[in-house]
């Protein structure tokens, strides 16, 4: 028997003035009663109750034990209520960290909206690129484009992560469009470099059947910053492969085209994750953060399977490529 319910059934008795009341009060049986007090008389050292054939006496240090015991009791309870009711409702701090390019363009947009709608949480947003231990580091929230392999981790696919082949319309005018993926010889190009492996990003592009295959291209500039990367494109450095939230601006303000048709990380793992501690019981704080992020997505055409990219019109079709 563990101590608390030792100490419930104490105090059962205490109030109850026998064992065989507080027998019925607690559920049990007399002897078992009768078994846990002596069993804390003896870790105590202390006779807690004075015992006779007609009755039962408190003791004045089981007067004693009794009254912080009760007062332990009431306030274990109040906790317990407290952490109930912080994990129902949401309320308190919680703490985000979010990809570079995927906070600035998607999660601090929403922010404002998201505390005006729940001003009991106080919100903490960490902007980086770091795959820090969400655990050790007491983060409830992890926003990342990629899957991270931890087993005491749930990761959640908010949306695919689909790349566009772009550039500017006046890079265009300056050199031309490529007629097919030979032609990317004779342009410029833009690399991205990965902080994490220091690789490149492959480059993939379609054949004349729009199927996409890694292509070896000279990159002529190299950044490891996304929005650094969509804004050289934009400034008419070269062509760029951008993940779909980096091109979405550029696109829709007309400071960019897609060439071809979007293309999907070939990797299941590659997309947008929202990545928490695995629990049985997940916070209300999180909960409703998660809910609002796939509404905001779903608002702008974009879900676990989808994204707005999937219904650009690109300046090139396949069926045309080469002629």
């Amino acid at each position: 028997m563990d101590k608390l319910r030792s100490l419930e059934i104490f105090l059962a008795t205490y109030d109850h003035g026998s064992f065989a009341a507080a027998a019925r009060a607690c559920n049990t049986d007399p002897s078992t009663v009768s078994k846990a007090v002596h069993r804390l008389e003896l870790q105590l050292g202390l006779t807690l109750f004075q015992r006779s054939t007609r009755k039962l006496s408190i003791t004045a240090a089981g007067e004693r034990y009794a009254h912080t015991v009760r007062k332990m009791t009431k306030e274990l309870a109040i906790c317990e209520d407290e952490l109930k009711y912080s994990n129902d409702t949401p309320s308190g701090k919680l703490c985000i960290s979010a990809a570079v390019c995927y906070g600035h363009l998607y999660i601090r947009p929403l922010i404002s909206a998201f505390c005006e709608q729940y001003t009991e949480i106080e919100l903490v947003l960490e902007i980086n690129d770091l795959h820090v231990d969400i655990i050790e580091n007491n983060i409830d929230l992890a926003i990342r484009t990629g899957f991270v392999k931890d087993s005491r981790l749930v990761a959640r696919c908010v949306s695919p992560m689909d790349f566009l082949t772009c550039a500017s319309p006046q890079y265009l005018a300056n050199h031309g469009t490529p007629g097919c993926s030979d032609d990317f010889h004779q342009h410029q190009w833009i690399g991205f470099r990965i902080k994490e492996t220091q690789q490149l990003q492959p480059i993939l592009l379609p054949n004349s059947q729009g199927e996409y295959r890694p292509f070896s291209l000279k990159r002529n500039h190299i950044t490891d910053d996304g929005e650094t990367m969509a804004h050289m494109c934009v400034d008419g450095l070269g062509f760029a492969q951008l993940p779909h939230f980096l091109a979405k601006e550029g696109l829709q303000n007309g400071s960019l085209v897609s060439l071809y048709p979007c293309y999907r990380a070939p990797q299941p793992e590659s997309g947008v994750f929202v990545i928490y501690p695995k629990r049985d019981f997940l916070p209300a704080k999180v909960r409703v953060f998660i809910d609002f992020l796939t509404h905001y997505l779903d608002d702008i055409g974009e879900s676990a399977n989808h994204t707005w990219a999937k219904n650009w019109s690109p300046l090139i079709t396949f069926s045309n490529e080469g002629k």
